[in-house]
């Protein structure tokens, strides 16, 4: 039986493992299949406060997670594929083993939402990618383009530049949304170039990606774009699917918290992108991390 066990191993559960284990809960993180998370797919992580040269995703998880350890956190490396929050103990059944709880922190993050296009589900793996750190070093010398305009697109599209010899970025709207920091990074680099108001309709090639097949938005025009690579960086989809049915949730599955991270279940909280769908941020994640350990703190003391 564990005081806590919280779930996923990004910026929210590391520094709720922190201070849980703070607390002398002896906090259980199962880490899900990714240590770290998104963060731990990021290049270069410059806005996370303390660290004024950047670091890299890596790194700032190895950091977290040492810290955590350090006061007597536990990690497990395992996926939860089904939950029973129905009673107590909460029962949690992963690929490798079976846990209960008096106390949850679901901090599951989110994952890469999909085009939805013909040839990319057949094509990922293959020239289709949702991770540059990941994959980027295979395409030297490649014409790559990238799908998005907000900070993730254009970060990584960036990150791309240093192995490709062209990354054409391509976004549905005439304007971006990412900071005005990369955007002016990005209409400066020589290798960086724009397709305006268009999306992608069709990711092509035989084995390998070939060419996408583009629509401009408001001419409706169609024209196909050769490439050796495509990136996909058009937001994330919760990860809560285990949860539907038996907690809370808005249509696109992010959790419903109250003002304390409380989701409808008393003694299961949410921290980070399993309920954010507004900032989105390492450094935000990491401090819902740190009100949901605290308020889990309290919740077993009144159990008591």
């Amino acid at each position: 039986m564990e005081n806590v066990i919280i779930l996923g191993s990004g910026p929210a559960g590391l520094t709720a493992a922190l201070y849980a284990a703070r607390a002398n809960l002896n906090p259980l993180v199962i880490t899900g299949q990714d240590l770290g998370g998104q963060i731990a797919t990021t290049t270069d992580v410059e806005n996370f406060p303390g660290f004024p040269e950047g670091l890299t995703g890596p790194q700032l998880t190895e950091l977290m997670q040492k810290q955590a350890e350090r006061f007597g956190a536990r990690l497990e490396f395992d996926s939860i594929v089904s939950v029973d929050l129905k009673q107590l103990p909460f029962r949690l059944k992963g690929d490798n083993a079976e846990y209960e709880a008096k106390s949850v922190i679901i901090a599951t993050g989110a994952s890469p939402r999909k085009l939805g296009v013909p040839g990319e589900k057949e094509l990922v793996g293959r020239g289709v990618s949702y991770c540059a750190t990941c994959d980027g070093f295979f395409f030297r010398n490649k014409e790559l383009i990238v799908v998005g305009g907000g900070d993730s697109a254009l970060q990584e599209g960036l990150f791309l530049t240093k192995f490709a010899s062209k990354v054409q970025i391509v976004h549905r709207r005439d304007s971006l949304r990412a900071g005005p920091v990369l955007q002016e990074r990005a209409q400066k680099n020589d290798k960086v170039s724009f397709i305006w108001n268009s999306v992608i309709t069709e990711i092509q090639g035989d084995g390998a990606v070939k060419a996408a097949r583009m629509k401009n938005v408001q001419t409706g025009e169609e024209s196909i774009k050769p490439a050796d690579g495509v990136f996909v960086y058009v937001g994330h989809i919760p990860s809560t699917a285990i949860f539907k049915g038996q907690l809370a949730m808005d249509e696109e599955g992010y959790l419903t918290v109250d003002g304390r991270l409380h989701t409808s279940i008393p003694g299961v909280f949410a921290a980070g992108e399993s309920h954010d769908r507004w900032f989105r941020q390492a450094v935000t994640s990491a401090g819902y991390g740190c009100m949901a350990a605290m308020e889990v703190d309290k919740y077993l003391a009144s159990l008591e």
